[in-house]
């Protein structure tokens, strides 16, 4: 099973996709956070191997998961190691993805593709991860805030 959702970004696929990664920490919600302090910024480092992860208000650091594939401008993918009780979950076995693709469809318009796939891998409560994400509390309303930070 994947979830699929697609965004339009009023920007050129560069911007778009740099505003996804190097400006992670400007548009991903506070409020989406697994670490026990608040969020003060989530981090989404630009090689493949880096990290994917949030940084609490306390300097405390909650990986989320890794860098698989970073190739600018066109698509990032990363390892999702929450479980379905919204947990870290080291084991890269046990890991979903989340491919984000950037396709230019003019020099001021870019679509944006995300696909989470293997939600398998989570074991036992795979649906519940695909669930969290699949609603609009997931990836459709934390792209369209993407979307405008990134329009602006």
């Amino acid at each position: 099973m994947s979830v699929v959702k697609t965004v339009t970004v009023k920007a050129g696929q560069q911007h778009a996709f740099k505003v996804f990664t190097a400006g992670f920490a400007t548009w991903w919600p506070s409020s989406h956070h697994i670490g026990k302090a608040d969020m003060a910024e989530a981090i989404l480092e630009q090689r493949e191997g880096g990290r994917w992860y949030e940084r609490g208000v306390d300097g405390s650091e909650c990986d989320w998961g890794s860098v698989l594939v970073y190739d600018p401008p066109n698509r990032v993918v990363v390892s999702w190691h929450l479980n379905g009780e919204w947990a870290y979950d080291p084991d890269p076995a046990r890991a979903s993805e989340v491919e984000v693709r950037f396709i230019a469809e003019g020099p001021d318009v870019t679509r944006v593709e995300l696909e989470h796939r293997h939600f398998e891998r989570h074991g036992d409560n795979w649906e519940a991860v695909a669930t969290g994400v699949n609603g609009d509390g997931g990836w459709a309303g934390i792209l369209r805030g993407y979307a405008e930070v990134a329009g602006a």
